[in-house]
């Protein structure tokens, strides 16, 4: 592709969710969604052949969907009240109907069937902007109105996504199925705590994007993208079986890693505000993601392969291009914890 025009569309990518981020007005979140939603069709289909196609029509399909609901609320909203923005006074469907298309836009359960498909059918540095940084504009908008949307409806969302998130990832043998399944966990756990902490929810999503980023640099440096090709890194790049394991069990919520910190934060969260079944739950939902991601370390640099060439080492082949930015990224996204104190305070 052009660089000028890829310039331009990676530029149109970051503004969108800054216009939601800095928005007040209903109209000008909902041109930062559609921003962020146009200028990420022409990545979907940069690698020319029919499953990249297949992704981004179910992409544009369900993400337009979910825009026309939005527009369709914003513009009801305005002919009631006479506002670009949601109040006490608004009508409770115009808001339940909002949550249900942003929750589309999230690829929450129920509506998270898109997202596995549309992430295995493109590029891994696509799927790592698709699965990080698309999320930020929808989850902005539930931010700004969280005081306003049904708690029940939310709660309903949330364990869906984090039962949907935890067995949906148990029988993939594909990486960026995994990753969009873990995704939709995650974001389970951002909604769970978004009713009385939105603050949490930020940090979730911040720790969140922080422990994906080192996994898709992993799979993109030795470009993997199945449970084979992974298990056969001990032989091009034995460095990474260090950074693997230990991303691993952080995306798990495994203590004394970073990723444990949301889980610790939220579950001690709901349960003070009485949500014990819920929270027992959502804990017992956390340990099937922590198997498969466990399975994962296991074919990983537990167990040795036959290759082809099992007399050397293969890494003075490989691309060292992320060989600053991983292992700076990989320890942020292991060694943060001790800094909990401050962060939630």
């Amino acid at each position: 592709m052009n660089p000028i025009t890829l310039i331009i569309i990676y530029l149109t990518i970051l503004m969108g969710p800054v216009i939601t981020m800095s928005s007040t007005n209903l109209l000008l979140m909902w041109v930062g969604l559609e921003l962020s939603l146009l200028a990420i069709i022409p990545l979907l289909i940069n690698k020319k052949n029919p499953r990249s196609t297949e992704a981004a029509t179910k992409y544009f399909v369900t993400q337009a969907t979910a825009s026309m609901i939005i527009l369709l609320a914003i513009i009801l909203n305005y002919k009631q009240l006479g506002l670009w923005v949601f109040q006490q006074q608004t009508n409770p469907l115009l808001l339940n109907i909002t949550l249900i298309a942003l929750s589309m836009k999230l690829g929450l359960a129920p509506f998270h069937f898109w997202l596995p498909e549309v992430t295995q059918g493109i590029q891994l540095h696509t799927g790592l902007i698709l699965l990080t940084w698309q999320k930020i504009a929808p989850l902005s908008m539930l931010i700004q109105n969280y005081y306003l949307l049904d708690h029940t409806i939310i709660m309903i969302f949330s364990i869906l996504s984090i039962f949907i998130g935890a067995w949906g990832g148990l029988n993939q043998t594909q990486m960026r199925k995994i990753m969009a399944y873990s995704s939709i966990a995650h974001m389970g756990w951002m909604l769970a705590i978004l009713p009385f902490n939105p603050t949490m929810t930020l940090l979730n999503l911040m720790i969140y994007i922080i422990l994906t980023i080192p996994m898709f640099l992993v799979l993109m440096f030795n470009s993997s993208t199945t449970m084979n090709s992974i298990s056969l890194m001990w032989n091009k790049t034995p460095t990474t079986l260090i950074m693997i394991p230990l991303i691993l069990l952080s995306l798990g919520g495994l203590p004394p890693l970073t990723g444990f910190l949301p889980k610790w934060a939220i579950i001690t969260e709901l349960l003070k505000n009485n949500c014990l079944i819920m929270t027992t739950m959502m804990a017992m939902m956390a340990l099937l993601n922590l198997f498969f991601y466990t399975r994962l370390i296991y074919s990983t640099t537990l167990t040795m392969f036959p290759t082809n060439n099992n007399s050397k080492m293969l890494t003075h082949h490989t691309n060292h291009k992320y060989n600053i930015i991983l292992p700076s990224l990989t320890i942020i996204s292991t060694l943060m914890l001790p800094l909990s104190p401050q962060l939630i305070i």
